[in-house]
């Protein structure tokens, strides 16, 4: 397996992968989707809330709320030493109180830890009205996508590597005029970046008598991070826990 880093932006993370097989980049596409967790807001307590929206609704939206995440400072509750009853090893608590009139952000949330707070302090939760009141307290904890999506930590994608293959019927001055994401060498075309290739460039390629097929071991996998930890941090727990797993399953084969 061979990797390149193709483009890397503040959320978003691109890169190459050759000569491996689909079940292996779709592998870990599932290890970040399902497995790498993060903090979320579990239960909310509320004491006063006279906002125009019931609790349970207000509830649903801090719960989608993305909080960054400190791995390395929190326990699943459910394997902390506490047992599941809930402490500062495995849970978090934020309070928010507001007063009318204005609109609620996320930024209102005040975290007991400095390192688990709303990724976008600009996040609307409701609008209070002049005399109106909203009080309440958050819970947040670690979980884990495969128990609920809120928990993922970002969109992980991936597409094949087009192969162009020039027929004998090909315009390659047209190609030339209407795909600014081609280059061409002579007789032979390339994509000049993989990560802008869309359908619509397919379809100019093919209308131009260029054969467009897709490789079975090379593949643009990108990442795009929901916040919560960055790219970096996504990647490197994903793959640690797939070496894990791996390990789990050797130890059960033999």
């Amino acid at each position: 397996m061979q990797l390149k880093l193709l483009k890397k932006e503040e959320n978003k993370i691109t890169f190459l992968v050759k000569e491996t097989e689909p079940y292996i980049i779709n592998a870990l596409r599932r290890m970040i989707v399902e497995e790498v967790p993060t903090m979320a807001i579990e239960d909310v307590t509320f004491v006063k809330n006279n906002s125009a929206l019931y609790d349970e609704i207000i509830a649903h939206r801090l719960g989608l709320l993305p909080l960054t995440t400190d791995l390395k400072g929190y326990d699943f509750v459910d394997k902390c030493k506490c047992k599941g009853k809930g402490c500062a090893r495995c849970q978090l608590k934020l309070i928010l109180e507001a007063k009318g009139p204005c609109t609620v952000l996320s930024e209102n949330l005040k975290s007991k830890d400095t390192k688990i707070k709303p990724a976008y302090p600009d996040m609307p939760i409701t609008k209070l009205l002049k005399g109106q009141v909203l009080q309440l307290e958050a819970v947040a904890s670690l979980g884990q996508g495969k128990n609920h999506i809120k928990f993922s930590p970002g969109l992980p994608y991936y597409r094949s590597v087009p192969i162009l293959t020039v027929s004998g019927n090909a315009n390659l001055n047209s190609l030339k005029e209407k795909c600014k994401n081609i280059n061409i060498k002579g007789k032979s075309v390339e994509v000049k970046d993989l990560t802008s290739w869309t359908e619509a460039d397919e379809q100019i390629c093919e209308d131009n008598g260029i054969e467009v097929t897709y490789s079975d071991t090379d593949f643009v996998f990108t990442l795009e991070s929901w916040g919560q930890l960055d790219t970096s941090k996504i990647m490197t727990a994903a793959i640690e826990m797939f070496n894990s797993k791996l390990k789990e399953f050797d130890k059960l084969v033999k």
